[in-house]
């Protein structure tokens, strides 16, 4: 191995199809975004995002996940949780939750895990945003947009019927201006056919220069379902199809805004191994 190269173990794993490469050795901070970028390519092990394992600094948590962009993950977090309950040996069958701390939020989350035969089942208790506030957006049924917003993260939430190229592209370039305006670390921009429940995640990382289609997206779906409550003024739970398959939402709503935030998927460990990477 040249001496410019470095060796990275991972696991790579399928929340609903959102794949995130989990990096478990150990590397400084200040190098996680150059291996991140190696690693998402698609010459290399390639994925749509990676995290990396490390130890928490929370007493309540068991293991930490530090995104590559310094951002909160639903599906990643779920992820880790999956990996620490394999780790700790659990049977297929059996349920176990694992506590568990991640950039982006400054409290531990607890993540229902059940091993079933083809994978894991996972439920995530996830932060509730700071508010819900009206955005417009060029193209939204009977203009229905909102931005939900959390200390470091955007979501635009727009409710439209079948997304075409069109529609795609205003959500792009309405990602790069938030992302651009907004000072944190993750933006999206949730398209979602409330006829056919069905939503089109887009997610930018500007830390990281991506924007990227997901196959799903956990924190995505947490925000729509914290919309959701707040356009209904009640409480949410649903279930939402996008590219990658069905993820589900719970959302409750309270006096000062939404509360009790969970969302739901499943969890598949596909690979694991050695990458190499240069520094």
């Amino acid at each position: 191995m040249a001496r410019d190269t470095a060796a990275v173990e991972f696991v790579k794993l399928s929340p609903t199809s959102n794949t995130t490469l989990l990096v478990t050795s150990r590397h400084a901070p200040d190098a996680y975004r150059p291996i991140a970028t190696q690693l998402l390519s698609a010459t290399h092990v390639h994925a749509e995002q990676v995290g990396f394992v490390t130890t928490p600094s929370i007493s309540a948590a068991q293991v930490r996940l530090h995104m590559a962009g310094d951002e909160f993950c639903g599906n990643a977090s779920m992820a880790l949780a999956v990996l620490t309950a394999a780790e700790h040996g659990l049977a297929v069958g059996k349920r176990t939750e694992i506590a568990l701390e991640a950039s982006g939020t400054d409290r531990a989350l607890a993540c229902r895990v059940e091993h079933q035969h083809d994978g894991y089942r996972c439920d995530l208790a996830v932060p509730a945003p700071s508010r819900v506030e009206a955005y417009p957006f060029s193209g939204a049924s009977e203009g229905r947009s909102a931005l939900v917003r959390y200390p470091d993260a955007v979501h635009l939430v727009v409710e439209c019927d079948r997304p075409g190229p069109e529609m795609r592209e205003r959500a792009e370039v309405m990602a790069a201006y938030l992302g651009a305006t907004e000072g944190v670390s993750v933006v999206g921009v949730m398209l979602y056919d409330p006829l056919r429940r069905e939503l089109a995640p887009l997610v930018n990382v500007p830390a990281l220069g991506t924007m990227v289609w997901e196959r799903s997206c956990g924190s995505g779906t947490a925000a729509l379902g914290a919309y959701l409550a707040t356009r209904a003024g009640g409480p949410v739970r649903t279930s939402v199809h996008q590219p990658g398959g069905r993820m589900h939402v719970w959302a409750d709503l309270g006096p000062t805004g939404v509360t009790g935030l969970r969302i739901g998927g499943h969890v598949g460990i596909v690979a694991e191994g050695t990458a190499y990477v240069h520094v």
